[in-house]
């Protein structure tokens, strides 16, 4: 016990007391600002390699962005990138960012479902299924259950099979060759059950997108109950996503 304590004073706490108020690098690129500065918009959203920049009003959509930042490079009178990393959402209109806007991203209380909160409140057990992902996201995921984060403390894990999951966590763009495993460990979780998408390439195919070796039909028949930008995505944007879903 006294070595135990003796660690603890000399190095301090390893977790993040609060995930919620932590505070994260300045290198760190979260929710964009879009001022009301006139810039030539049409070259401006040329930038993009995904699209994710519209103009006639400007506006970006964190589901496509690639958090590169060239937009803010290049036009920093225009758009600025803050640090705020509570970007997930369930209402996939609430991740595009309007152009004299600055409001946090919140999840919408009316598309959460009743049992999300009665069922998986304390306790919730999830499947991630890599489809197509090139690991970036995957990595970020493993650390959301490192010593710093430790998203076990509120009682979500990741486990191996989905027969003991409440739910699944999709990265990647879904390649055709993923799409029918997706599909049947979808349906080997128990009802009722959610569907989370972590990172740009699971919410809209990323600079993949226009792939003809993608195929994205599992979305279009099930219920998104959770998206989480990021190119990768943040721990801290997942945990705080998945934390406000369960209402914790």
């Amino acid at each position: 016990m006294f070595d135990n304590l003796k660690i603890l004073w000399h190095q301090g706490k390893q977790y993040i007391p609060d995930v919620t108020k932590a505070n994260v690098p300045g290198i760190f690129r979260g929710r964009p600002v879009i001022t009301t500065d006139l810039v030539d918009e049409f070259q401006l959203a040329d930038l993009c390699p995904t699209g994710a920049i519209a103009a006639s009003p400007i506006r970006i959509d964190l589901g496509k962005c690639t958090f590169c930042g060239e937009c803010a490079i290049q036009f920093p009178q225009k758009i600025s990138f803050t640090k705020e990393y509570k970007l997930s959402t369930n209402d996939r209109e609430r991740l595009i960012i309007r152009e004299g806007e600055d409001s946090p991203i919140t999840l919408n209380p009316e598309l959460v479902r009743a049992e999300i909160h009665k069922l998986f409140g304390r306790s919730l057990k999830l499947r991630h299924v890599s489809a197509g992902g090139d690991n970036s996201c995957e990595l970020e995921l493993n650390a959301s259950n490192n010593v710093q984060f430790d998203i076990s403390r509120f009682g979500i894990d990741f486990v191996a099979s989905p027969r003991h999951a409440d739910g699944i966590v999709i990265t990647g763009p879904i390649t055709a060759n993923m799409a029918e495993p997706l599909e049947r460990c979808y349906r080997a979780i128990p009802d009722p059950k959610i569907i989370i998408l972590a990172g740009t390439d699971a919410i809209s195919g990323g600079i993949f997108a226009d792939s003809p070796t993608l195929n994205r039909e599992f979305l279009s028949k099930y219920t998104i109950d959770l998206y989480v930008p990021g190119n990768p995505i943040h721990p801290l944007t997942f945990i705080n996503g998945v934390l406000d879903l369960l209402k914790k």
